[in-house]
């Protein structure tokens, strides 16, 4: 129970920074993000294993280092503390007239390739023998999804995380008529990602 609780107060204040910098006047919102995922790594990492994000869920699943009798309660508890910001979210800003307008081909394309970038990034410093021990994990994810939301944040909105998809969907950030796209491109790339894993590290098999 206590890595779900962990899961769940990850994504929490993952979503919680996404949806006050992106909603308010300072900041640099990818900076915000990348920052909050990686204190939440590293200080939930030991626990969790710091997933906050069912796409990473799912390839550290593949990858052999998940139990499988943990995916769908990691999922439930990030989708919960994923929705439980956006509520509280609701409370400090106010909700845009208008969602994002993206288009849907180059969208699709940048989630699933920057969704393909953090989980095999996850991958390779947080499970792979070779980086065991590392203290360098939290900044490296964390910097992984900074990068993805300057890179093609003005694209699909930088999202690569299924949780919090549905969390931007209920704040009217983005159309609710465009959740599939963010479903399927972030927890196919997370696929990938797990499947490129086994193949360049097979010396590393679970």
């Amino acid at each position: 129970m206590n890595k779900y609780i962990v899961e769940f107060i990850g994504t929490f204040f993952l979503v919680l920074t996404i949806g006050c910098t992106v909603l308010g006047s300072g900041g640099i919102p990818p900076l915000a993000i990348g920052s909050a995922l990686m204190v939440m790594i590293f200080s939930g990492g030991h626990i969790s294993g710091g997933h906050f994000n069912p796409a990473v869920t799912l390839g550290v699943w593949l990858r052999g280092r998940c139990h499988s009798k943990d995916v769908l309660p990691y999922m439930f508890s990030q989708f919960l503390g994923a929705l439980a910001a956006a509520q509280l979210v609701r409370l400090f800003r106010k909700p845009p007239s208008t969602p994002l307008s993206i288009d849907l081909l180059p969208a699709f394309a940048a989630e699933f390739l920057f969704s393909f970038a953090l989980v095999f990034v996850v991958l390779n410093v947080a499970t792979a023998k070779g980086t065991a021990g590392n203290s360098f994990y939290g900044l490296a994810i964390g910097m992984t999804v900074m990068v993805g939301a300057f890179a093609v944040g003005d694209i699909s909105g930088g999202v690569f995380n299924p949780a919090v998809a549905l969390s931007i969907c209920s704040l009217g950030l983005v159309a609710i008529k465009n959740l599939w796209l963010y479903l399927i491109a972030d927890f196919l790339g997370g696929f990938v990602a797990a499947q490129t894993f086994k193949i360049v590290s097979k010396e590393d098999a679970a």
